[in-house]
């Protein structure tokens, strides 16, 4: 994730864009078509909170957005969305680079897959952060309910994938803590069939 934001050129008024975009979608996890609904005061930088009006199923939420996200969100807001908004009358958060109207769900896609093809990700798109984001904070310890409504899913069997996923995070802490994996590797093959494993340990 961190390579990917950072292919962001900063030199451009869209590459500032995107960097905003791509924070966002990785701190919070939302939907492109949610995205696409934002308005210039979905965000509450007070309370560090989005709100996400009529999301999928026809539910608001309301979720929390980190720091560094905020942090470009305002720098966008206050210096690059300025610079591209062509129609004063335009609300949407994100707007396309014409500046006459805010990114289209199928616009998001656009802005983000080719940083993902850059990094060298051959397949996936904007749901590459909702999952990463989910992924991550179980991997960190999150319980699963939270990450539930973080994304905004009715059932936690929805977010439930997320826990096969993390299954990395799971072999590895099951290789440095299970008692049997920190036995002294068999220093022959003639000497592991000689020496049944400990079965002390039961």
């Amino acid at each position: 994730m961190e390579d990917i934001v950072n292919l962001c050129g900063l030199s451009t008024l869209q590459g500032q864009r995107d960097r905003a975009l791509l924070e966002l979608l990785w701190s919070t996890g939302i939907r492109r078509g949610e995205v696409a609904s934002l308005e210039i005061y979905s965000a509450d930088f007070s309370r560090r909170i989005l709100t996400i009006v009529q999301g999928k199923g026809k539910v608001d939420r309301v979720i929390p957005v980190g720091e560094r996200a905020l942090w470009w969100l305002e720098c966008y807001i206050s210096q690059i969305r300025p610079d591209i908004q062509v129609s004063p009358g335009c609300k949407a958060l994100f707007l396309a680079m014409d500046g006459v109207a805010g990114l289209t769900a199928n616009g998001i896609t656009n802005a983000v897959v080719p940083y993902l093809r850059t990094a060298g990700i051959e397949k996936g798109s904007c749901h590459l952060f909702r999952h990463a984001m989910a992924t991550q904070m179980l991997e960190n310890g999150a319980d699963l309910r939270w990450i539930q409504a973080m994304l905004g899913h009715r059932s936690v069997e929805s977010t439930q994938i997320y826990t096969q996923v993390s299954i990395r995070a799971l072999q590895a802490v099951h290789a440095s803590t299970h008692p049997a994996e920190q036995r002294e590797p068999e220093t022959s093959e003639q000497d592991a069939a000689a020496e049944p494993p400990d079965s002390s340990l039961s």
